[in-house]
């Protein structure tokens, strides 16, 4: 399925679906090839940044934010090709959405606090500086604001 496809669906679904398909596609994106803790650790800092506010109110806001998560960053004709990792995404992206909402002390939270991560090995932003608050597979999470 094309990405654009997608975005075009979680425009026209109802608020809580559309929110788990742009997280789930941000799942897929982001680290299809990491393990279920990994996605998890992913999926956390998008809701985490979407409580914050800053980078908008929504998950989807959150991130399609230019330049913050690779949904935004990716081709809009790139296409998901497959199915097992998008079904993985899917329900990861559900899982933690339910977890999250769960009163705060009762969250289980893998990456407390992380508001970004990164794939050190390929890219070095500048906000990454000093030791990332946990490594997850190809991840590093930190917290910068």
């Amino acid at each position: 399925m094309k990405l654009a496809w997608l975005l075009w669906l979680a425009s026209v679904l109802p608020h809580d679906a559309a929110d788990q398909t742009c997280l789930a596609a941000t799942v897929y994106l982001e680290a299809r090839s990491e393990s279920t803790l990994g996605q998890k650790a992913v999926a956390e800092v998008a809701l985490r940044r979407r409580d914050n506010g800053r980078w908008g109110n929504t998950i989807c806001k959150v991130v399609n934010a230019p330049g913050q998560f690779a949904l935004s960053t990716t081709h809009k004709g790139y296409v998901l090709r497959n199915p097992d990792a998008w079904g993985k995404a899917w329900r990861v992206a559900g899982d933690v959405i339910h977890t999250w909402s769960l009163p705060h002390e009762q969250r289980e939270q893998i990456v407390p606090h992380a508001d970004h991560f990164a794939i050190a090995e390929q890219v070095s932003p500048a906000w990454m500086i000093g030791e990332p608050l946990r490594k997850i597979g190809a991840h590093s999470f930190y917290r910068v604001n």
